[in-house]
């Protein structure tokens, strides 16, 4: 068969699939369950009432575990609701409206604010960018992370530079875990602007899917090291380790952009859901009991992952490219026409992230690249979304020659 007589016979099929974001399945949440029966007890170790205001930080107990596993000392660790990306959100409004330590002026106050964008990268990180008015510099991903020769120039030489998005462990979409030269280059780099500081989205983790899991190196401990203790705000949740619309997130960094992160909450918040926060350290444990737990995420989600490398390689060798992460939520796939691709898939009833969805404003230069989200679907509906993928880039690269 020809690939348009492939592809005119998928769009006959009438599908409905979706492999638009990276949700944990339901068989995924229902590892968690034990959840809905928790706390025991609203007391906390230190006799806090789960059931009262206060305590803004968070407990001490909840931070003790994820401390090792975000690599944040417990003392410089906040817990927050369900969501990392409200943390990341509120953190630049703060840093808006309130001096970030070692700032001359509130960012509002600048004539310009820009962030630096390693590409592809994660969506909402551009979103959240766009909203509040801070300008975008792509940078290019490479196996160890984003090219530090183009970071370094650029930090450098423009104090309008303020910030660099990073998800280093696992990178959404890529893959790509920071290399331990990367991680001290953003550590030691000289940056023109004095209040400078890396969102550290280090969403993936405990999030492996092999038993020789990546490493990363400790940026917030390196960066203390060569006296930039403040440069880092470190970000994680358990939206993808428990309930991902009932978790705990985290925000670290050093004490006094700690202090800082709090006094501002304070104006917002009169403490957090601490009941919620019981039943985490209940059904947790430890940090042993994440991993554990994880473990059992990757039985279900590696099986995904590996179809996907399958069909990809039985249908596209030679016409495309695409990363095999160790762990994660995402696989790239880099192909020609991406945006037309994903037209045609739409058009077969395979809904995709949009193809300029992984660079800054929706604009992939190159449009070449992909992000599939294999973890929602079951097996068998996930093969078909793949193999109809497959024919949607045999069927334009037959067009385009």
């Amino acid at each position: 068969m020809t690939a348009q007589s492939d592809y005119a016979a998928l769009v006959q099929r009438g599908l409905s699939l979706d492999l638009t974001r990276g949700k944990p399945s339901p068989r995924q949440l229902d590892l968690s369950d034990a959840l809905l029966g928790l706390p025991t007890s609203h007391k906390a170790a230190d006799g806090t009432d789960g059931r009262n205001y206060g305590n803004l930080q968070g407990l001490p107990e909840l931070r003790e575990i994820f401390a090792p596993l975000v690599q944040v000392p417990a003392g410089q660790l906040v817990v927050g609701g369900n969501s990392s990306l409200t943390l990341m959100h509120d953190t630049i409004v703060h840093a808006l409206l309130s001096k970030v330590p070692g700032a001359e002026r509130r960012w509002v106050e600048e004539p310009e604010i820009t962030f630096l964008c390693p590409v592809p990268g994660y969506d909402r990180h551009f979103t959240i960018c766009e909203r509040l008015g801070i300008k975008m510099t792509a940078v290019p991903m490479d196996a160890g992370g984003p090219d530090m020769d183009v970071v370094e120039r650029l930090v450098a030489a423009d104090p309008t530079i303020k910030g660099i998005w990073c998800v280093p462990k696992y990178s959404n979409p890529s893959g790509v875990t920071y290399s331990d030269e990367t991680v001290r280059r953003l550590a030691a780099m000289p940056t023109a602007a004095p209040d400078f500081r890396i969102m550290w989205d280090n969403a993936y983790a405990v999030h492996h899917l092999t038993d020789t899991p990546d490493e990363l190196a400790d940026l917030l401990a390196l960066a203390a090291e060569h006296g930039n203790a403040d440069r880092v705000f470190v970000y994680a949740s358990t939206s993808k380790v428990t309930y991902a619309g009932s978790g705990v997130s985290f925000f670290g960094s050093s004490p006094a952009n700690v202090e800082w992160f709090l006094a501002n909450t304070a104006k917002q918040s009169i403490g957090p859901d601490k009941l919620n926060q019981l039943r985490h350290v209940e059904f947790l444990r430890d940090a042993a009991g994440v991993t554990a737990h994880m473990r059992r995420h990757a039985a279900l989600i590696g099986p995904k992952f590996e179809l996907v490398d399958k069909v990809l390689t039985e249908r596209l060798g030679g016409l495309a490219t695409w990363t095999s992460p160790k762990g994660g939520y995402f696989i790239s796939l880099e192909v020609p026409h991406a945006a037309e691709v994903v037209a045609r898939a739409k058009a077969a009833g395979i809904a995709l992230t949009p193809a300029g969805a992984t660079h800054p404003y929706g604009q992939d230069p190159g449009d070449d690249t992909i992000r599939i989200a294999p973890t929602f679907p079951e097996l068998d509906e996930l093969e078909q979304a793949i193999e109809g993928l497959a024919v949607c880039v045999r069927v334009v690269a037959d067009e385009r020659g």
